[in-house]
């Protein structure tokens, strides 16, 4: 397993952008693909979107896909989510993931997870 933090979260407008970061303990991290989730209260945690270890390929939920980048920088051992146009419905508290599995990300079942960030979106 690798550590993960979070980190960019806070209020927004609606309308506005947020990126966030997601730092990884781990030196070997691209041997990792990772993923962005996200969790409202009473709500299962929800895929939003997944990058292969290279950077290579990309996956996203049909809900984000648009408004919504994932990245990663191997060199920084970092990941991110660029979050833009963002509506209420987005608020939540965003999740990092990492697997040596894309598809376990996909399908919501990865071996590490960071301890989240909050989003709040204003309208």
């Amino acid at each position: 397993q690798v550590q993960l933090v979070e980190s960019g979260g806070g209020l927004v407008q609606a309308g506005g952008s947020l990126r966030l970061s997601c730092a990884a303990s781990e030196r070997t991290f691209s041997n990792y693909a990772m993923g962005w989730f996200r969790q409202t209260p009473g709500k299962e945690r929800e895929f939003l979107a997944a990058i292969s270890r290279g950077g290579g390929s990309t996956r996203y939920a049909d809900y984000v896909k648009g408004r919504f980048t994932i990245s990663r920088d191997n060199a920084r051992n970092m990941g991110y989510l660029q979050m833009n146009s963002l509506k209420p419905e987005d608020a939540a508290t965003y999740y990092c993931a990492a697997d040596q599995s894309l598809h376990k990300l996909i399908i919501r079942t990865p071996d590490s997870w960071g301890q989240g960030t909050q989003v709040t979106v204003s309208a």
